[in-house]
């Protein structure tokens, strides 16, 4: 008996000291009434869910790893648009409903006797969302565990285990959430969407099929003079990324993937003669962000991303940045790309942007011996390896 005492107190303390309590919606002033994560949870965890509702959120989660993004989906989308994943409303995709009472619905009925109207438009309009980490490994009918990123580096928090009575009726009783489990088992994680501002490769090859290559690659840069390179005879080679491993988790398994943003700078299809030439060329960045979900961690994930479209045997280097996406304000790497021009090198500076709170994974200079030699072999950069290609055009 002592035993078990203890470990339910060890259990208590090990809760209470990541989280507050959950605050009783409806309870707080008026001027207080935007949602919380831990409300939110609340709300989610005392719905009549069904499973036709767990089928709407694994519709939408899966549709927004299509595009690219984490297993996530928006209270926008739950509210405005069920079933929807990230990204969807951009490519046009059109949400298909399970059922005639999705889980806005529920959502509305359960709020109607606590929480006015305008709760539900604050909902849809904040960036609350419902993050399933290892959707993958459902079995399509165990009920969620409800909980919340409790926004601190702890690993562990509350959530609301579901469960079904012999009457049929789901009841609540609270446990321990910590990542294991989420791998284990059905785990529902109300957190902050981080990811749906940004453009990845994914949504990119979506709306600009014509920017893929016949190699396959994506072009993120196109450029208009490549036929006229190629008839001039000038060699020119295209520089492509075509996997990208994540060694580590940066983030709180409770807040999702990492998002890591490539940046290059370079001056593509660089013929400058002479010096005043060179006042004719401005340096191109490029910029995409690639999400990595958790259960990639160690694995290489296939980009084909074009990072430089004409590099030509001027273009000696090119600066080369990875960061991991944590907010702040924006800043930016100042530095240079080197290009030769009668025999002389000189340096083109470039402005690449990024913000002030983010992790800078890796920067630096790449320099086309050196991608030459590495290219198709994978290569360190800090926490990351990225392999790198370059090729004729």
């Amino acid at each position: 008996m002592k035993k078990a005492l203890s470990v339910m107190a060890s259990c208590i303390l090990l809760v209470s000291g990541c989280i507050d309590p959950i605050p009783c919606p409806g309870c707080r002033g008026e001027e207080e009434r935007k949602p919380t994560l831990s409300e939110v949870a609340q709300i989610i965890s005392g719905l009549p869910l069904d499973e036709e509702h767990l089928q709407e959120v694994a519709m939408a989660v899966k549709s927004s790893v299509s595009n690219g993004y984490d297993e996530e989906y928006t209270m926008a989308n739950v509210i405005s648009s069920p079933g929807s994943g990230v990204g969807d409303d951009i490519i046009g995709k059109k949400s298909v409903s399970m059922s005639d009472r999705p889980l806005s619905d529920l959502i509305r009925e359960h709020l109607s006797d606590t929480l006015p109207k305008e709760y539900m438009r604050m909902l849809a309009d904040s960036d609350i969302q419902i993050y399933w980490p290892y959707a993958e490994n459902w079995d399509g009918k165990t009920l969620p565990v409800i909980t919340f990123d409790p926004e601190n580096d702890c690993g562990t928090n509350f959530g609301y285990e579901l469960k079904k009575t012999h009457a049929g009726v789901r009841s609540a009783g609270v446990v321990v959430v910590d990542e294991q489990m989420a791998k284990e088992r059905p785990v529902w994680v109300i957190n902050r969407n981080k990811d749906d501002s940004f453009m990845t490769v994914d949504m990119i090859k979506k709306l600009y099929p014509e920017l893929i290559t016949p190699g396959g690659e994506v072009t993120v840069i196109p450029s208009a003079k490549s036929s006229m390179l190629n008839k001039s005879g000038v060699s020119v080679k295209t520089m492509v990324l075509r996997d990208f491993t994540m060694h580590r988790n940066y983030d709180s398994w409770f807040a999702g993937a990492s998002e890591f943003f490539v940046k290059c700078g370079a001056v593509e299809d660089f013929l400058a003669a002479t010096e005043a030439e060179m006042k004719l060329y401005s340096p191109a960045i490029t910029d995409f962000v690639i999400v990595v979900k958790r259960s990639q961690v160690g694995k290489p994930q296939p980009f084909n991303a074009i990072l430089v479209s004409q590099w030509t045997s001027q273009l000696s280097e090119a600066a080369f940045m990875i960061t991991e996406d944590d907010g702040g304000t924006r800043t930016s790497w100042k530095c240079t790309a080197l290009v030769r021009v009668a025999s002389k090198s000189y340096g083109i500076e470039l402005d690449i942007p990024y913000r002030s709170q983010d992790d800078i994974v890796w920067r630096g200079k790449l320099s086309r011996p050196y991608l030459e030699a590495t290219g198709g072999k994978a290569a360190r950069f800090g926490d990351v390896s990225v392999t790198f290609e370059i090729q004729d055009i």
